[in-house]
């Protein structure tokens, strides 16, 4: 069985195509740019070798067709047909309090789901020109909805729930909702499966650290908090947003900049976070050479950010009344020992103890916390689309 899954963000498309008998990736790539005069599709070939075709891709549906012409082009394509093509699986950002799990992706479900639009105006309507697409070009073939916040539905009330007049909460969802789920569900599951341990009775902490960043509490496979709320700004320091910020401030620092509502979030989203203290990258790596360098912005942001990531493990251990499984993942979680280390250290009180050598590992799996640490820490790299791949599968399965 073939199934293509695709992530439609706002310019651009990622895409992976797998073959679930063996779950290998036979074809994978995306398209960026698009409605700029200089789009283009970079895949990778069987070889290992990248790839990039330039061409105008005014929208969505374009992006798509121009994706399914690659798919079976002659000289480089993956598949003979799109005929090939058992379902289409869709990364869908925020699906509110309607979705707790996957889904067929029929005319009601895409309605409720135009109905979240008002929580991810930048990705919702994105993800919906992806399904839109795909119809207009394989009106037969199967799609399925796998949403960011679906795994967090398990959340107590008490734990989602602001301290905000509850009237708000009743006319418009304000609530923590948390995301990327996906990531959260495949790493505290493959974990247990890399450990041949159960997740009944385990008390995990995924922590998926990338550009945007975010930690969840998982008690028995389930969801019982995270760290992200009604939007993905909540929490955690990440590359450009700022994470937990008093209101107060915010008010604060509107009145005294004159910013609206849209400058204000545009300043907390895309000009906070590392990039914001450090003022001159949001990426880790460049921070971690400044912090060689002995840069003291960089070492500050550094510190803040690793900070804010102890924090939060330190708050989830206590959720959950301790710990057995803390899991990195993410680009920063699967690649950067500096911030794994950062994280953990302080944490010996409550049984975590890394082992420095095994922490060296770099993007694959592995325990890196001492054999004497009585918290197991692990590395998982993460894998969203086979996991929205085999969501995909199993909906198909119950059909």
């Amino acid at each position: 069985m073939k199934i293509l899954v695709l992530n439609c963000g706002s310019s651009s498309i990622k895409y992976k195509l797998f073959d679930m008998s063996s779950k290998a990736v036979i074809a994978q790539g995306g398209i960026e740019k698009i409605g700029l005069p200089d789009s283009f599709l970079k895949f990778t070939l069987p070889s290992g070798e990248k790839k990039i075709l330039e061409k105008e891709i005014p929208e969505h549906t374009v992006g798509v067709e121009f994706i399914f012409q690659t798919l079976t082009n002659a000289e480089y394509g993956a598949i003979k047909s799109l005929d090939e093509i058992n379902a289409v699986g869709h990364r869908m950002v925020h699906g509110g309090e309607k979705f707790s799990e996957s889904v067929l992706l029929t005319q009601e479900v895409l309605d409720a789901f135009t109905a979240c639009n008002d929580l991810a105006p930048l990705h919702n309507p994105a993800n919906l020109k992806g399904v839109n697409a795909v119809a207009a070009i394989l009106p037969d073939v199967p799609q399925i909805g796998v949403f960011d916040t679906a795994f967090h539905q398990t959340m107590p009330d008490y734990a989602y729930m602001y301290a905000v007049p509850y009237e708000l909460y009743e006319k418009y969802g304000v609530r923590r909702y948390g995301f990327h789920g996906t990531s959260h569900r495949y790493v505290s599951q493959r974990v247990c499966e890399y450990l041949g341990i159960s997740p009944e009775g385990k008390k995990i902490i995924t922590c998926h650290i990338g550009n945007g960043g975010s930690i969840t509490a998982i008690k028995d496979g389930k969801c019982v908090d995270t760290s992200m709320g009604l939007t993905p700004l909540e929490g955690l320091m990440m590359g450009t947003r700022s994470g937990d910020i008093d209101g107060g401030a915010v008010t604060f620092i509107m009145e005294k900049e004159g910013l609206d509502a849209n400058g204000m979030s545009n300043l907390l989203n895309k000009k906070s976070g590392v990039m914001g203290v450090f003022g001159t990258s949001s990426d880790m790596r460049d921070l971690e050479a400044a912090v060689a360098a002995g840069n003291p912005r960089a070492i500050l942001a550094e510190k803040m950010y690793f900070y804010r990531i102890k924090k939060y493990i330190g708050s989830y251990a206590a959720a959950l009344g301790g710990a057995d499984i803390i899991v990195f993942t993410g680009g920063v979680g699967e690649n950067q020992a500096s911030a794994r280390w950062g994280a953990c250290e302080g944490l010996e009180y409550m049984g975590v103890k890394l082992d420095a050598e095994k922490n060296k590992v770099r993007g694959e799996e592995a325990v890196i916390s001492a054999d004497d640490s009585k918290v197991k820490v692990v590395v998982i790299p993460t894998d969203e689309e086979l996991m929205i791949a085999s969501d995909t599968v199993a909906i198909l399965n119950k059909k």
